[in-house]
């Protein structure tokens, strides 16, 4: 689990149910400071004892969780995973239990969905405010997991990157909103079916824009290193402004690698567009980093060869086979 940015979920469940938790400190993609402290503080407020020593965190609630209100914004927003531990481990809490500044992302609500449906009393899940009325126990039940918008994103920008567009089915679009929004005012089309289908094509006369990355509703981080590389041939200066993860931009030096004109300032990346790209051996750093420079080779002159690209397969399935489906040219060798 070291390896394993997720790694720090089991705490809520564990010490809701057994008592107690031992696990290591997460992994994960090195994308700049990402502290669980929050985690720990909103297990404390529920009378969880918390010990870290070396990489290792253990937690023990030897009296029992308690029912409390738990705020969970941190310096740059709410905390997604910090939001899904305290309400898991509240589901077993005595009495009531309040998260304040609570994530609003789909992945939380579809987390409070299935646990509703295993037997928890969880109210607000998709707002700013949860209530969670502690039960006795949970039984078993069926759930059909959201769509993911992440790859479902990371695909409208192929589509939009290698010109020929594309066809997404089985996609939420009310969770897409911002993105589309973006793309439809980079000047691509995008159109919606009632029936979860997405179309895009991209414009013969893109145009440059701005975006800044916002906790949900807005413009997802997970989007950013994706919108780079499709912005770096898109005519005009168009700027990133990165508000969740400032320090996330790793992409950025192994896209200019590649020819594209991206400056840094701060948090910001102020992006030329150039008329093409061309192929380079990169290097990924984590797993956005990783689909951005995929991307990016789509549209680049000549075979690109992408290092360290293990970190893909953490968020998408099968990524190489899907976008051969689609008519790209690539190939896996092993490291």
């Amino acid at each position: 689990v070291r390896k394993m940015r997720a790694s720090v979920c089991v705490l809520g469940p564990m010490l809701a149910r057994k008592g107690e938790a031992f696990v290591s400190l997460p992994g994960g993609c090195v994308i700049g400071d990402r502290p669980i402290d929050l985690h720990l503080r909103g297990l404390e407020a529920l009378g969880a004892e918390v010990e870290v020593k070396g990489g290792d965190i253990r937690v023990s609630a030897p009296q029992g969780l308690k029912g409390a209100k738990v705020n969970m914004r941190g310096q740059y927003g709410s905390t997604v995973l910090g939001t899904d531990n305290v309400m898991m481990a509240a589901v077993f809490a005595e009495g009531t239990t309040i998260i304040e500044s609570a994530a609003a992302e789909p992945e939380v609500e579809d987390l409070a969905t299935f646990l509703n449906a295993l037997g928890a009393r969880i109210e607000g899940a998709g707002t700013r405010k949860i209530v969670i009325h502690g039960v006795e126990s949970l039984s078993g039940a069926e759930h059909e997991v959201i769509p993911d918008r992440i790859e479902a994103g990371t695909f409208m920008i192929a589509g939009m990157i290698a010109g020929d567009g594309v066809v997404l089915e089985n996609v939420r679009s009310d969770h897409l909103s911002s993105l589309i929004d973006s793309l439809k005012g980079s000047g691509h089309m995008v159109e919606v079916e009632d029936s979860g289908t997405i179309r895009v094509s991209a414009s013969t006369e893109p145009q440059a824009n701005e975006v800044t990355t916002q906790p949900y509703p807005g413009f997802p981080t997970d989007m950013q290193a994706q919108m780079c590389a499709m912005y770096v041939t898109t005519p005009g200066i168009s700027v990133i402004t990165e508000t969740v993860f400032p320090n996330r931009f790793m992409h950025v030096p192994e896209l200019n690698r590649m020819g594209a004109n991206i400056n840094l300032k701060d948090s910001m990346a102020v992006i030329r567009g150039v008329d093409q790209l061309s192929a380079a051996p990169v290097m990924a750093s984590d797993l956005r980093a990783s689909a951005a420079l995929v991307l990016a080779a789509l549209g680049a002159d000549g075979t690109t060869e992408i290092n360290r690209l293990y970190h893909i397969d953490r968020g998408y399935e099968n990524i190489d086979q899907k976008l051969r489906s689609l008519g790209a040219e690539l190939h896996r060798v092993n490291e």
